[in-house]
């Protein structure tokens, strides 16, 4: 998030932290004046107020049904998705554990198959690839350094940031992010994260590579496809 932060302020974007909009009006321009809570206002051209989600379940009546609800509204499911109510099921972003549609699809393929494919499994939500859609993208998968440092101790650190060589062309001075961090005894990959360009494309196959078990020496060991950033995920030797 730091090097995005760098990355999108050296595009010229205002970023204003712990900050939100409290009132919004036209003005004599044509744009719209935005009040912050600090009492500054901005003048912009559109305003996008971005305040997230929840599950919208007050209409429902889940209760008659004998659906529990969480204080959030989502409804409360065991591990096989089951509610309170013996004959009902939910799965997805109404049940709020991880709202992603790849999420949704594999509780509902694992929910299928033990319902009726005679396969009872659960879902994983371990090892879970994602994407932020910025420019430049973040893409993540595994555990943040902080997480790996609380679970397995002095966890090893691999970092690297470098403008990509097609700049040299763009002249643009974007810069990229990688960093896998790997266990201090076993050498298995804990977490690979990236912020820079396709991120979003090459997490996805980091995370078959987690879920795979993949261990340093299996990235060390890969042969690079060269001239790419992705190459830098197997070329990392050197601790931070």
């Amino acid at each position: 998030r730091t090097h995005l932060e760098e990355e999108y302020r050296k595009q010229g974007i205002d970023l204003r932290f712990n900050t939100n909009c409290t009132a919004m009006a036209k003005n004599a321009a044509g744009g719209i004046t935005c009040t912050l809570t600090d009492g500054s206002t901005v003048d912009v051209d559109v305003a996008m107020f971005a305040t997230g989600r929840k599950p919208r379940t007050a209409d429902l009546r889940c209760e008659a049904a004998g659906v529990e609800l969480a204080p959030d509204g989502s409804v409360v499911v065991d591990e096989a998705f089951l509610t309170k109510a013996p004959s009902v099921y939910a799965i997805g972003d109404v049940i709020n554990r991880m709202q992603l549609t790849p999420v949704a699809l594999a509780e509902g393929h694992c929910l299928s198959d033990t319902l009726f494919g005679g396969k009872p499994r659960k879902t994983s939500y371990s090892d879970v690839p994602t994407a932020v859609f910025s420019h430049p993208n973040i893409g993540t998968v595994g555990l943040t350094e902080e997480e790996a440092r609380q679970q397995h101790g002095d966890v090893h650190i691999y970092r690297t940031s470098f403008r990509a060589m097609k700049h040299t062309l763009t002249k643009k001075e974007e810069k990229t992010l990688m960093k896998l961090i790997v266990h201090p005894t076993t050498n298995k990959v804990l977490g690979v994260h990236m912020c820079g360009d396709a991120a979003g494309e090459i997490i996805q196959f980091a995370g078959i590579c987690l879920k795979a078990g993949a261990t340093k020496e299996h990235f060390d060991s890969t042969i690079g496809v060269h001239p790419t950033s992705a190459e830098e995920f197997v070329t990392m030797r050197s601790r931070v």
